[in-house]
């Protein structure tokens, strides 16, 4: 161990299972924002207001690390693009339904009843130019005392019609990976954390602050 604390600036509770098999693996130790106390503010809604993954993973890392008194912070934002849908749903995968008075399960099924409705749609109206081919990106984003750093993960992959899998979260039980050797909401948790687009970005992460020697 490092013997330091590191802050995991997310509320996702799926995202948080995945991150702590990462930094085990880096022997290091981290906290939440729900052990920390870190009351979620309305001001937290407003964080991913940017339109590219980068910049929406450093503002909610820079809010975090403020809102910790200066814990060292790693935070990310992440989604899917989808190809036939002009890289869609994007920076605004997780808000995508445009409901924002539900959260959690209620809100991904929201997500996945809109994909599978403009998958149907993009089918019909492009024909042989159709391609169900899609990638999941992430960006992690770390601040500390010293400055700022981030970097970029992707897995390759397609939209599926029937949902698959009983795990995951998001859009998972949709996006089938190569890599994964099925869908995301079918891959073990200790394959997910070895060859997500998230695992991508926080091992390169990683490496790079050690590296570095700080973390």
């Amino acid at each position: 161990m490092s013997g330091r604390r590191f802050l995991l600036a997310t509320r996702s509770q799926g995202k948080l299972r995945e991150l702590r098999e990462i930094f085990a693996h880096f022997g290091l130790e981290v906290v939440d924002l729900s052990t920390l106390g870190i009351p979620e503010l309305d001001a937290e809604d407003n964080l991913e207001a940017f339109e590219t993954f980068e910049e929406n993973a450093l503002a909610k890392t820079r809010y975090f690390h403020e809102a910790s008194g200066g814990l060292p912070t790693f935070g990310d934002d992440s989604g899917m693009c989808v190809d036939a849908l002009g890289g869609e749903p994007g920076v605004y995968s997780k808000r995508w339904s445009g409901r924002d008075d539900i959260t959690g399960p209620a809100l991904d099924a929201a997500n996945n009843q809109k994909l599978v409705r403009r998958m149907e749609q993009a089918r019909a109206e492009q024909g042989d130019r159709f391609t169900d081919s899609a990638r999941y990106v992430a960006v992690a984003a770390f601040k500390d005392l010293h400055g700022e750093e981030f970097r970029r993960g992707e897995i390759e992959g397609r939209v599926i019609e029937t949902p698959r899998g009983a795990g995951g979260f998001g859009y998972d039980p949709y996006f089938e990976a190569p890599d994964l050797g099925g869908t995301f909401a079918e891959s073990p948790m200790e394959r997910t954390a070895k060859f997500s687009h998230r695992s991508r970005a926080f091992h390169a992460l990683l490496g790079a602050l050690r590296a570095q020697g700080r973390v």
